[in-house]
């Protein structure tokens, strides 16, 4: 930067995993590969791949519903660069690295830690690789089918060719659930489904958002005999004729513009049965559970972007005779980002370690049941304001889109509504509460584990015995979630946060000492020291 023009530039190639304060001992902590790691977010962080991110989502996926000869083909034509990143993202296993190794093994903390490096990147490219990874959760209910699936699935291979399952060397797999008339109350549903013989049904009926179109099949929902069924629909049937499903268009989307969102109708489409039949929403679940999982982690990919674009920007402006990371507003300001994402960043790394333990440990599985739903609840939601005010701290050229922060401001909001909005969250918390007694005891468990360490954590953690010992009231939902998600921080914070970072938690989320916006914390806090942590380091 010459010092007559005081333009920072653009934040540089650097290791997107390095710069990150917390993430490295996280990881470590829940048995993640840190030198894999690494290794990665060098290579995401390079001025290549952000630039495949901008380009797939400036150049957005065009429907074809027929040839140049009126044949329907219900194709999507995307750009290279997203190409690229899906191929970059399945080639490092983020689609299946769960399914390669044994449960515990660290497998699931590192592939969540990856998926969290490249959407820092691009988000849109993640539904695909979020919903095949799920959707083989899913598909264990019906073992000859998964038998069948997952080997074809289980690859490192991106194959983006329309052809026979067979006949590829990977592929994807997406999922279908809300309709037009019902929305996340999938119940309300209309899709029916008319067996025919041997598992398999024809298909009848629509889905109001399909995302990732170009997936190789489906896992969606319809009205069966006995009740609401699941089913695997693929695009191209077994003998290699393509089935009919029928996209009718793509959304035009605020953000997560590089992924496609189809309407799409069933017209005799041929389907196979996943799971007993009426039973299709405990069916489908897993696959929610899993990518709840993946949209909290976006949410926080999202937040730690922006910070780390805010950080840098302020670390080199020049205003007012000084450097803008030196002035004591602006600490505060980017001092209560970084807080947040620090926190958010404990928070996903240690449920990740919860699922990649939770098929062997209960404990992690009745922690996970309560924890996910708070977790995707609160971090979704955080990433709003977190981006609005790091897009405020570059100022006038965040608003311009030649700048990364249009693109992260757009692509907030999506992640509190993806696999259910704000209310539906916390209707599914109050289920858990109820119905699960073992998940309010695993949780608080959790909390107990800081006890004695702050009296304002203790305090907390009896208000929320208090809360948990009754059924939880929907017109209190939202407000005790709260509670939960910043008590369960807090107390991650006191146990593995840097002293400075954790005093300042405690004194504004927990003691109250805060205003309603960013930028107002107590000047006891360390603020420079807090407020430098945001800066990405190892720069290229």
């Amino acid at each position: 930067m010459s010092s007559s023009d005081n333009q920072p530039g653009p934040l540089a190639s650097y290791n997107i995993f390095s710069a990150d304060p917390v993430l490295s001992d996280a990881v470590s902590r829940e048995g993640g590969d840190i030198a894999l790691l690494e290794n990665f977010g060098e290579r995401v962080g390079s001025e290549e791949i952000r630039e495949w991110g901008r380009l797939a989502n400036k150049n957005v996926p065009i429907l074809h519903t027929h040839d140049p000869f009126g044949e329907r083909i219900d194709e999507v034509e995307f750009h290279p660069a997203y190409h690229s990143m899906l191929g970059l993202a399945v080639e490092s296993g983020i689609h299946c690295m769960r399914y390669e190794q044994p449960a515990g093994d660290g497998a699931y903390v590192t592939r969540n830690a990856l998926m969290g490096l490249i959407t820092q990147v691009e988000m849109g490219h993640g539904c695909p690789t979020s919903m095949t990874s799920g959707a083989l959760v899913a598909l264990r209910h019906q073992p000859e089918l998964y038998e069948i699936w997952e080997p074809l699935t289980v690859t490192r291979s991106y194959d983006p060719h329309l052809k026979a399952p067979d006949q590829k060397s990977g592929l994807l797999l997406g999922m279908g659930m809300t309709e037009k008339q019902g929305g996340s109350d999938v119940r309300a549903n209309t899709s029916t489904a008319t067996p025919i013989s041997g598992g398999q049904y024809r298909l009848e009926g629509h889905k109001w958002f399909t995302s990732a179109p170009m997936c190789d099949a489906f896992l969606v929902l319809a009205y069966a005999p006995k009740g609401m069924s699941c089913f695997l629909v693929p695009r191209v049937l077994p003998d290699g004729t393509r089935n009919s499903l029928r996209f009718m268009r793509l959304k035009d989307k605020l953000g997560n513009r590089s992924n496609a969102s189809a309407e799409l109708e069933f017209d005799n489409t041929l389907a196979w049965i996943v799971g007993e039949e009426g039973r299709g929403v405990p069916t489908i679940i897993d696959m929610v559970h899993a990518t709840r999982l993946d949209v909290a982690n976006w949410g926080v990919s999202l937040m730690r972007q922006a910070v780390s674009q805010a950080g840098w920007h302020v670390a080199n402006r020049d205003a007012f005779g000084s450097t803008l990371i030196d002035k004591p507003l602006m600490q505060n300001v980017l001092a209560d980002l970084e807080i947040e994402v620090e926190a958010a960043t404990l928070m996903i790394t240690r449920l990740s370690g919860a699922h990649e333990r939770m098929e062997i440990d209960e404990h992690e599985r009745a922690f996970a049941r309560l924890a996910t739903p708070i977790a995707k609840y609160w971090l979704t939601k955080q990433s709003n304001p977190v981006v609005r005010e790091s897009l405020e701290c570059v100022g006038g050229n965040g608003y311009v889109e030649d700048s990364i922060m249009p693109r992260l401001y757009r692509e907030a909001p999506l992640n509190a509504i993806w696999e259910g909005a704000g209310n539906v969250i916390a209707l599914d918390i109050g289920r858990a509460v109820s119905r699960n007694p073992e998940s309010v005891d695993a949780f608080l468990n959790e909390l107990e584990r800081s006890r004695g360490r702050d009296s304002a954590i203790d305090t907390r953690i009896d208000q929320i015995r208090s809360d948990l010992a009754q059924p939880l009231a929907e017109v209190d939902a939202r407000r005790i979630i709260e509670k939960l998600a910043t008590t369960w921080a807090a107390t991650l914070m006191v146990e593995h946060g840097d002293p400075s970072v954790s005093d300042a938690y405690l004194s504004s989320r927990i003691a109250g000492d805060h205003g309603w916006l960013f930028g107002t914390l107590s000047e006891s806090c360390n603020l420079d020291h807090i407020s430098r942590r945001a800066v990405p380091i190892n720069q290229a």
